[in-house]
């Protein structure tokens, strides 16, 4: 007898919004959060917004750098309670956790060396290669100045810059990056992709609702690099 699928509630965390969906649904549930919200706060709102959803495990999109498939760092722009956390226990279900770039990246692969960055608030990176998905942490590393990738491409780089120098700055960024790491092609994602006009060869934008497909594919893809 065939096995029926996995049904895989999404979350994906953001700074502003948490957003949901599970498979077998095409509207997503949007939560409120901000600094207020704590890891068992967040767990408390989904938990009350999906009962009518049926779901077998969950995937979490983290605004953070995640090892082993646990949150390593508080994250910036929430609560506190998330290092340390049992998501397995608090859902009842059993729970995979990725960095939330790293999960738009996965839901944007096409196959090859794909490198993602997410112009958000901050910089998201991750590469991915053959199926194997490496979550990356470059945004803090040096790039001009005295100055990180981070601020030059991300929100405040934005607004110091003005658009038009961003704009370059991004450009710059994404040549520099792709030719270190060897990427055959770059995604571009996060709120500030829209920003951009006009995109080389060989770069594409993204879109948000890929972190909820690279969610779903969390749990059937082999070689994602995270621990199981």
């Amino acid at each position: 007898m065939k096995k029926s699928p996995l049904r895989v509630l999404a979350i994906d965390v953001g700074g502003t919004h948490i957003k949901l969906l599970a498979t077998g649904h095409r509207t997503p549930i949007k939560i409120d959060s901000g600094p207020r919200m704590t890891a068992r706060q967040m767990v408390a709102d989904v938990l009350r917004a999906v009962t009518q959803w049926q779901y077998d495990v969950v995937s979490i999109g983290y605004p953070g750098p995640v090892l082993h498939g646990k949150p390593v760092t508080e994250p910036h722009n929430l609560g506190g309670g998330w290092v340390g956390f049992d998501f397995r226990k608090a859902f009842h279900h059993p729970v995979r956790i990725l960095n939330d770039a790293a999960m738009q990246a996965l839901g944007s692969y096409h196959g090859g060396r794909m490198l993602f960055l997410g112009l958000g608030t901050g910089l998201g990176t991750a590469l991915i290669v053959d199926g194997i998905l490496q979550p990356l942490e470059l945004a803090h590393l040096p790039y001009k100045h005295g100055r990180t990738y981070e601020d030059y491409v991300g929100k405040a780089g934005l607004k110091r810059l003005g658009k038009k120098k961003w704009r370059r700055h991004v450009m710059d960024v994404v040549r520099e990056l792709k030719a270190s790491l060897e990427a055959d092609y770059v995604v571009l994602g996060g709120g500030n992709a829209k920003l951009l006009h006009r995109l080389p060869n060989g770069v594409r934008r993204g879109e948000n609702t890929n972190a909820f497909l690279g969610a779903f594919r969390l749990w059937r893809h082999p070689r994602t690099g995270e621990t199981r």
